[in-house]
């Protein structure tokens, strides 16, 4: 029994007679009936009664037709769903991103994303790096965007965006009257940190040490989002991602560049052994958009 054979079947079926399927199929006679007789072998049982030159189904084709017509309906329902995964991919997008994209950038590239696939819907996650890292990897996000500093094995991974960093001083603070912050201009400041193993911290940390600046270290976190806001609330000064400030207050902060430049940088992330869904191409379509 094949598709072919239950194809044809179907056709007598709704036909009635031989020659009629043959003409809806656009084969011949002789082909039909050959194929109806290879059938019945397969099955085991008659198809159709012959009386006076005409077919009549039996009981058995009645019974056994409605399941072919079933399985054609099962088979349209597949490809229905096909044409939607092709068209369409699974319907949903998984996000995770750091704090510092996820508040700017990545929230730009949602509305792109938005404005061409209206139908999907999208869960945005921000975590800490190297949550993001272990959603990737175990495949509870489709896409992620990461700090430098985690762990790149078991997904696939690329440079995306490494702002140079900006100096974030509090409305009214004595440094704002400088154009240029420099490491030594930090020296004794109350100072918003990134926790230690954070690869920025790191870089400034070799800055201040190599200029013989020694900030007060008042605050350590992880997301560039409370660093913004400690500083608005004038906790002390922080450098941040110009991506991140995208996301704060501008009327409570004041910002300068810092020299030396320190880049801030991260990765786009992706499961290892998962091909690119078409929404994932697309959504990093929007994220390239939107740095």
């Amino acid at each position: 029994m094949n598709s072919r054979q239950l194809e044809i079947f179907a056709a007598v079926m709704k036909a009635g007679t031989i020659s009629r399927a043959a003409e809806l199929l656009g084969i011949t006679q002789p082909g039909v009936s050959r194929t109806i007789a290879e059938l019945e072998r397969s099955v085991g049982f008659l198809l159709f009664d012959r009386v006076r030159n005409r077919i009549i189904a039996t009981p058995e084709a009645r019974l056994f037709y409605a399941q072919v017509q079933a399985s054609f309906l099962g088979m349209d329902t597949l490809r229905a769903t096909a044409a939607r995964i092709r068209d369409h991919g699974t319907g949903q997008l998984r996000i995770g991103s750091l704090s510092a994209l996820g508040s700017s950038l990545v929230p730009k590239a949602v509305r792109r994303f938005r404005e061409k696939r209206p139908d999907i819907a999208v869960t945005l996650m921000v975590l800490p790096s190297r949550d993001v890292r272990d959603g990737v990897a175990s495949g509870a996000f489709d896409i992620g965007l990461a700090a430098d500093e985690i762990d790149v094995s078991g997904v696939l991974h690329q440079p995306f965006v490494q702002p140079r960093v900006l100096c974030a001083l509090p409305l009214g603070h004595p440094l704002a009257e400088k154009e240029i912050i420099g490491p030594l201009d930090l020296h004794g400041i109350a100072f918003v940190a990134y926790v230690p193993e954070d690869r920025a911290r790191q870089r400034l940390d070799r800055i201040f040490t190599e200029a013989g600046a020694q900030p007060d270290i008042v605050v350590e976190t992880i997301y560039a989002a409370t660093v913004c806001a400690l500083v608005a609330e004038g906790v002390g000064v922080g450098l941040v991602s110009p991506y991140a400030v995208a996301g704060a207050d501008p009327t409570r902060l004041v910002l300068r560049p810092f020299e030396p430049a320190v880049h801030s940088k991260s990765l786009l992330i992706l499961p290892l052994d998962r091909p690119k869904s078409q929404l994932v191409r697309d959504f990093i379509d929007c994220l390239m958009a939107a740095r």
